[in-house]
């Protein structure tokens, strides 16, 4: 963090097929090793893949998808006369879409698929639908917060 001026945000520019910035973060999002190509191709597999089971706009179905798993509060770690408290904050919008993002390519890597477009494209259902594990990691997040609501005053 520069300690002389406020760096400023680097603007996205969107993808090849869909002109969307919201793609392009979700696929650098998903990129290992630089490598932009292979992340495209199992982005964009993915896609193919919702089409075929759903028959709906796949980029419909991720838009919902990255939408359902934002959370709207999360808890920080607060220090207090040497305790710590689990503080409920309410999550800015930037990182409310990163966190979606990382959810949900972290779940997909996990699942038990064979290949990863069949992962990603099979959470991406899932969390369209209302279910999957970043769902549930966002239900997770939610009842922390609930949780620890008395100590909401420790808010700074």
């Amino acid at each position: 963090m520069s300690r002389r001026r406020d760096v400023p945000k680097r603007e996205v520019l969107g993808d090849p097929a869909f002109g969307d910035t919201l793609v392009t973060k979700f696929m650098n999002c998903l990129m290992k090793g630089g490598k932009k190509a292979l992340a495209e191709r199992l982005f964009y597999g993915s896609l193919d893949v919702i089409k075929e089971k759903t028959s709906e706009d796949p980029l419909q179905v991720f838009k919902e998808a990255v939408d359902k798993v934002r959370p709207n509060v999360e808890v920080r770690s607060r220090r207090v006369g040497g305790a710590t408290y689990q503080v409920p904050v309410e999550v800015r919008p930037s990182r409310r879409q990163a966190l979606a993002i990382r959810w949900l390519v972290g779940f997909a890597r996990a699942r038990s698929e064979k290949t990863m477009t069949e992962r990603l494209a099979g959470e991406l259902m899932d969390a369209a639908a209302g279910r999957g594990a970043a769902i549930k990691k966002k239900d997770d997040v939610h009842r922390m917060a609930e949780a620890n609501k008395v100590f909401a005053h420790y808010r700074w």
